[in-house]
């Protein structure tokens, strides 16, 4: 099941008109956006990947289409970056390692892949003279900054090598920004969730945990007391943001990073309780203990993005929560 997006440019020609590259577009996020981009036409797409993360199950329903292209790659190869990018108008930066434990436990790989192959990926891009790069960052790098909800403005000290790099790579886009006259934007995203995300590994995302285990019938387990708060985003809301990203003609709008997110959160076990409303299912959770590096409260201020990009999260998380679900149980 491919989800459908409503149409989130403005111009007819947009989509048709430009060639795309979409890093990690194997990936979850990643390949949402590559099935918005063939849904509206795109004169060509290259996703690049090299499957540490990504699924070409994500992505193969686009292979016997003349405007696709897969491309197995690291995006630490200088070499293959610099000749990808050739001719591309537009690049849309997913690839990335994530997951704050894993990063505790690899730190030089999470830094290799996330700030070495970001700036591999951006310099490309510069020079190439790519018309816009837009590129995924992280809720993290808010780190341990009390105020809620966050805004761009205002990050604390980070809280894990992840955060780390996520925040690196939004000073190195700044610096490129302005010292290149570059155009790009960063995405800040919360707790994206949605179809195609992936539930196996040890560093897998607790929705579809949680999903997984109603569906076996096994009790997944919720960090801590649980009642850690969080901006879960629907991963349509991510999608649109990206593309308004692209095409957005706001004056100011280049050189900011934005919050991608509903603006609204829930204890992570008040979600679980919706999830086992949905499945009709008596399984508690266990609990076990709080996991290092996570923040305990998140929750977005999204009006700059509202006011730069016309970006309006359209699902809200309830809504999000059982499209998941059902896309889930389909799949079973």
């Amino acid at each position: 099941m491919i989800l459908e997006f409503p149409k989130f440019h403005r111009e007819d020609r947009q989509i048709e008109d430009n060639t795309f590259v979409i890093t990690g577009g194997a990936g979850f996020i990643g390949s949402h956006i590559a099935d918005y981009l063939m849904q509206y036409k795109a004169k060509k797409l290259i996703v690049i990947d090299n499957l540490c993360e990504g699924r070409i199950t994500n992505i193969e329903h686009h292979f016997n289409k003349p405007n696709f292209q897969f491309i197995d790659a690291d995006i630490c190869d200088e070499e293959a970056m610099m000749k990808l990018l050739k001719g591309t108008d537009i690049v849309c930066h997913q690839a990335a390692l994530g997951s704050v434990p894993r990063s505790l436990k690899t730190p030089l790989l999470t830094n290799k892949s996330n700030i070495d192959g970001f700036l591999n990926v951006l310099w490309a891009a510069k020079e190439n003279a790519v018309k816009r790069f837009v590129y995924a960052s992280s809720s993290s790098v808010y780190g341990d900054h009390p105020t809620l909800p966050k805004v761009e403005s205002q990050i604390g000290n980070p809280l894990s090598p992840y955060a780390v790099t996520k925040r690196v790579n939004e000073l190195y886009a700044d610096v490129f920004g302005r010292s290149y006259g570059m155009q790009i934007l960063g995405l800040r995203y919360f707790n994206i969730f949605g179809p195609k995300q992936n539930p196996d590994g040890p560093y897998a995302a607790v929705i579809p945990l949680f999903i997984e285990g109603l569906m076996n019938n096994e009790a997944p387990y919720l960090n801590g007391d649980g009642m850690q708060t969080r901006d879960f985003t629907f991963v349509e809301n991510a999608v649109q943001a990206n593309i308004k990203a692209m095409f957005t003609n706001h004056p100011e709008a280049a050189g900011k990073v934005y919050n991608v997110a509903v603006g609204e959160r829930v204890a992570v076990k008040e979600m679980y309780e919706i999830l086992r409303a949905y499945a009709g299912s008596e399984l508690q959770a266990l609990h076990r203990d709080e996991r290092e590096g996570d923040i305990r409260d998140s929750l977005a201020d999204i009006s700059q993005a509202q006011k730069y990009l016309d970006y309006q999260p359209g699902i809200k998380m309830l809504e999000g929560l059982k499209r998941t679900f059902d896309w889930f149980k389909e799949k079973s």
